[in-house]
């Protein structure tokens, strides 16, 4: 079995950037799929999923240099799961893709 995910969307906001020790970068953004279908009346419906994306190191590099809010990109990656306490110590669960190759799409 194989975890792999390739998503075609575009970003839903300006990518933040963290630098860690060491120099090595993370980046975060979120990215916006959508589909279409038909109702039982027959009228076109857009429904559109987000989606959370983590980048690390040269790919994180890249994003931070060429993806803004509202560019078309691709991500292939893996899906993954983990689990916060928020700050009100409710624990909170957040799927998201780990990012390995990136493909600039669009102007």
């Amino acid at each position: 079995m194989k975890n792999k995910v390739l998503l075609i969307g575009n970003a839903g906001n300006d990518p933040t950037i963290k630098s860690l020790d060491g120099g090595r970068k993370v980046a975060n953004l979120t990215i916006a799929t959508h589909d279409h279908y038909k109702n039982d009346k027959g009228e076109r419906v857009e429904q559109t999923e987000w989606h959370n994306i983590v980048a690390w190191g040269k790919t994180a590099e890249i994003i931070e240099k060429f993806v803004i809010k509202g560019k078309q990109i691709a991500v292939e990656g893996k899906l993954t799961h983990r689990s916060y306490d928020d700050q009100n110590g409710v624990k909170r669960f957040i799927t998201e893709v780990l990012v390995n190759e990136i493909t600039l799409l669009g102007k």
